[in-house]
């Protein structure tokens, strides 16, 4: 099992993400199966716990 990314805090940068984003949507060709699904909604949420901390941190 993989350990959850927003009790670790994100490691990876918003834009590394959304790059990571980008490419299983690519590599899907547009149609995600289950299991790429549940990796997009995991990379999602890890952006969007990166994009908060850069938005404390310019705060």
């Amino acid at each position: 099992m993989s350990p959850d990314p927003l009790a670790r805090g994100s490691v990876r940068s918003a834009a590394d993400l959304n790059d990571r984003i980008r490419a299983l949507w690519r590599h899907a060709g547009g149609s995600l199966s289950a299991q790429e699904r549940a990796e997009y909604e995991l990379l999602v949420a890890e952006w969007a716990a990166a994009m908060r901390e850069d938005i404390i941190e310019a705060a």
